[in-house]
């Protein structure tokens, strides 16, 4: 290449050397990536400032999950897969850091080195990497996970896989990866890709992989039992590769990690105060206040543990499916929000003890703030005025109720809504204008026993604005198919949130993905100010410009009016076996269930 740039010489091209051999000099390999700025670690760092580095090994526990399950793959779309499964099994060549925003280190990967621009990404393997089976980690696992995860596996992999231009083998163990897009975190989320062995999938039908043919990891534990629907049986290898690597030393402690699955949450909680399972995560405030006084939390067997959340609230709700009438009118979403009444459900649900969820970022930095939009905020969003939802630019806020059962105020905005949006009353029910009367389905996981609560409620006063309101009890299996294929009207909708959101938000609620069976864009959201919004946050070079477009796309999904949002889950509640220990002071940027039970080790009194 060198000697065909000096023999076409000329002063333009000269410069144009100049620039990108200044970009490649400063290409060079790293322990560690970060989004903006350098990683806060340095080479030698021992471990993780949050862990026990000597943290004991040893011990067994036991987690519950409600409902079941019927693959062990957590890489496909077919199936349900207890979703613990990933973080134990299985790893990427770089690891994230729960005390720092867009950051990850070294995990399978020894290095990493990326230009100026980002346009590419190169990894270098660590030699001693192996999977379970003792067979080594290659360049060749890792190029062919990529293309396998991009063509069969679950619909979320695939959006960085129409982002790389080419996936080449650099050296023994090292490859590059190049993108043909302008989008600075492509080179982090490649470094987060799980890494899966070529030996055993090569030529194999991996969407549709059996549920006996378990993935082949390289992480700290394998599964060594399982019974379909029931449980999963996790041991620690003693033989794991990685176990003294500074992002991993203090983590993954418990010998055996079994999970076992229930029918319903009630089941489950009889089942820990029983003793059969070691900790259980309480969303519920009133709940834990009131509940929580068994044997054995009196006699100090059990250990009520509450986790600060410095986590933005994600959204949490009833989702709203606009691909169909009458959701596809901003109107009608307005009207089911103020028909909703948070303050009493809220008050008959957790004691009125959790605060609304305002947004989808609230409780955080991102988070749109209160009144109309200004500076960076107001410009980034300017060239979509004409077609935002009303309150976008305004400012918009959710509606309060005065706590009382009937909703007075609520209801009669709710009618008036309905009203603008051509839904009149009419014997007893709310009829568009050719005489179709209003009806939809809530759909409901069964043994989510207070989302079926919320869903009664909620029904009971709709039939006062004359809706037609059937609640769904359905199981697992037909809820994750149904949902996957957008076959609903209304159902439950749980999205977590971090402080480095990022190109999983085209997953989330991106244009394409209204689309994607399978994606996560429930509520169908064609926006293309959020597409320009979610673009903006993947290709600016400041956190400041980042944290504006990020608090910019807030507002477009909160005024869009997609989700009926319930109450936040600003503390981790979790009671918990006192053998089970976990370190302090706390990960910044996680929740309880974020590092339970990853950062704990099992350690008698």
């Amino acid at each position: 290449m060198a000697m065909e740039i000096f023999h076409n010489t000329g002063r333009r091209l000269g410069a144009s050397l100049l620039i990108l051999c200044a970009g490649f000099a400063q290409a060079e390999p790293q322990h560690g990536l970060s989004m903006y700025g350098d990683p806060a670690l340095p080479p030698d760092f021992v471990s993780l400032p949050y862990v026990r580095a000597d943290a004991p090994k040893g011990g067994a526990i036991t987690l519950g999950n409600t409902g079941g399950f019927d693959s062990l793959n957590p890489y496909i779309r077919k199936g349900t897969v207890p979703w613990q499964l990933s973080t134990f099994t299985h790893e990427s060549l770089m690891a994230r850091s729960l005390d720092e925003p867009f950051t990850l280190y070294g995990l399978l990967a020894e290095s990493v080195e990326v230009p100026d621009d980002r346009s590419w990404v190169e990894f270098t393997l660590r030699a001693e990497a192996r999977f379970s089976d003792g067979t080594p980690v290659t360049i060749e696992d890792v190029i062919f996970s990529y293309e396998l995860l991009g063509s069969e596996g679950h619909p979320k992999y695939h959006s960085l896989a129409s982002q790389i231009e080419s996936l080449e083998q650099t050296g023994p163990r090292s490859l590059r990866i190049t993108f043909n897009t302008d989008n600075r975190e492509l080179a982090l989320l490649a470094g987060m890709r799980p890494v899966l062995s070529k030996a055993q999938w090569e030529g194999e039908d991996f969407a549709n992989a059996p549920i006996a043919e378990i993935p082949l990891g390289s992480g700290p534990y394998v599964i060594s039992g399982y019974e379909a629907g029931r449980y999963v049986t996790l041991e620690r290898d003693s033989d794991y590769w990685g176990m003294d690597l500074p992002v991993r030393r203090g983590t993954h402690n418990f010998d055996t990690v079994t999970l076992d699955f229930y029918g319903d949450a009630s089941v489950l909680f009889e089942a820990f105060k029983a003793g059969e399972i070691s900790a259980l995560r309480e969303f519920n405030a009133e709940a834990w206040a009131t509940e929580y006084d068994f044997p054995a939390v009196t006699r100090g067997v059990v250990v009520k543990t509450e986790i600060p959340n410095a986590l933005p609230s994600g959204i949490t709700g009833f989702v709203m499916n606009t691909r169909r009438a009458p959701f596809d009118d901003w109107r009608v979403r307005e009207a089911l929000i103020h028909a909703f009444n948070f303050e009493f459900i809220n008050d008959t649900m957790t004691g009125g003890a959790q605060p609304r969820i305002t947004s989808y970022f609230s409780g955080s930095e991102l988070a749109m703030r209160p009144g109309p939009a200004t500076g960076k905020v107001a410009d980034l969003l300017a060239p979509f005025a004409g077609d935002l939802p009303p309150g976008t630019l305004e400012g918009y806020e959710l509606p309060v109720s005065d706590g009382s059962a009937r909703n007075r105020k609520g209801i009669a905005r709710a009618l008036d809504l309905l009203a603008e949006a051509g839904w009149t009353a009419s014997d007893g029910s709310l009829r568009d204008a050719t005489g179709a009367a209003m009806a939809f389905t809530i759909l409901v996981q069964q043994g989510s026993s207070e989302n079926i609560a919320v869903a009664e409620l909620y029904a009971r006063a709709l039939e006062r604005l004359g809706i037609g309101v059937t609640v769904a009890v359905i199981d697992d299996a037909q809820y994750v198919a149904r949902t996957n294929s957008f076959d609903f009207d209304m159902t439950y909708y749980r999205r977590a949130l971090s402080l480095s959101p990022g190109n999983e938000q085209r997953y989330y609620w991106g244009s394409e993905a209204a689309d994607q069976e399978g994606s996560r864009n429930l509520m169908g959201a064609r926006s293309p100010a959020i597409d320009a919004m979610i673009d903006t946050m993947l290709s600016v070079t400041e956190k400041e410009d980042f944290v504006a477009a990020t608090r910019a796309l807030d507002r477009l999904l909160t005024a869009g009016r997609y989700v009926i949002p319930f109450w936040q889950f600003s503390t981790s509640r979790i009671a918990h076996v006192h053998e089970m220990k976990y370190p302090q002071p706390f990960p910044a940027l996680g929740d309880g269930n974020t590092y339970m039970p990853e950062l704990w080790w099992y350690e008698v009194d």
